[in-house]
């Protein structure tokens, strides 16, 4: 995905600062029977483009579910108060430069192959939607900011938050 406006690039960036140190995401699929179905999957240390990127099973049930309902979520969550809701289309991607890329030994766990393991599958998210709510990360802070919006009747003095619409 390439931004191709001001506010696409800043909002891709604030999504990429919010996300980059959530190490897990909750992928949400639909399955055969209409269901919803989530999963952890681990964030990869790259820089946030408008597409997100994880290495999965082939032969497991999120590969399985996007094959027919391509749309998907993630959702990303942080102790200090930063969320994340992610919606965009997910596809199955070959692309060895990129797996040479987000590999790494750690994959080991779940791929006894390795990087050649032939279960081994790059699932792509082209984001078309998101939205985040970012609060101040120390306690003191957030008191006041509780204070501040009990007190005013105003709830935005808790942190920020914004939809943005990508595609």
């Amino acid at each position: 995905m390439i931004a191709t406006n001001q506010t696409a690039i800043e909002d891709i960036k604030k999504l990429g600062e919010i996300i980059k140190d959530i190490k897990f995401a909750m992928v949400t699929s639909t399955n055969a029977e209409g269901s919803l179905q989530s999963c952890p999957l681990t964030t990869q240390d790259v820089e946030f483009d408008g597409d997100l990127w994880f290495i999965i099973g082939r032969s497991c049930e999120l590969a399985k579910n996007i094959q027919s309902q391509p749309q998907i979520n993630a959702s990303f969550a942080s102790p200090k108060g930063h969320y994340v809701s992610i919606s965009g289309k997910a596809a199955l991607v070959e692309d060895r430069a990129k797996l040479e890329e987000l590999w790494s030994e750690a994959y080991k766990v779940w791929f006894s192959g390795g990087i050649d393991d032939p279960n081994i599958a790059l699932l792509k998210i082209d984001v078309t939607d998101a939205e985040y709510w970012d609060s101040p990360s120390s306690t003191v802070v957030k008191m006041a900011a509780f204070a501040k919006a009990y007190i005013t009747g105003d709830p935005r003095a808790l942190g920020e938050h914004h939809k943005v619409h990508l595609n």
